[in-house]
């Protein structure tokens, strides 16, 4: 069985930085697409960042302050969270693609994290 599991938020003060981690586990064959969505109370679920084979996707609002990165060797994808401000709070919800020995491809989601930016 295929499982996501996150770490990394908190609470910190606008401006201040913060790392999630996510990491994969179980009978994984390959990882295509992993990556890092949000939602903030009251509002739908929306992307943040993707990496895949074929590049690196952002969304606008967090271009030039969020980094993602990928350790293929350790089926883990991070996201370095820098310049923080008050409308980056929310859940932040890992999600992966992966094939595994049990149910060939499928689309996995880890808990979420909590990530509050506040003075």
């Amino acid at each position: 069985q295929v499982q996501l599991v996150e770490s990394g938020g908190g609470l910190v003060q606008p401006g201040e930085s913060l790392r999630l981690s996510c990491a994969a586990s179980g009978n994984i064959v390959s990882i295509n697409a992993m990556g890092w969505y949000r939602q903030a109370p009251g509002k739908e679920r929306e992307l943040v960042a993707t990496v895949t084979r074929a590049g690196i996707n952002y969304a606008d609002s967090v271009k030039g302050r969020f980094t993602i990165a990928r350790d293929n060797a350790k089926n883990t994808v991070y996201l370095q969270m820098n310049s923080l401000k008050p409308e980056d709070t929310a859940v932040y919800y890992c999600n992966a693609d992966i094939f595994s020995g049990a149910i060939a491809w499928g689309n996995y989601w880890g808990q979420g994290t909590q990530v509050t930016v506040s003075s």
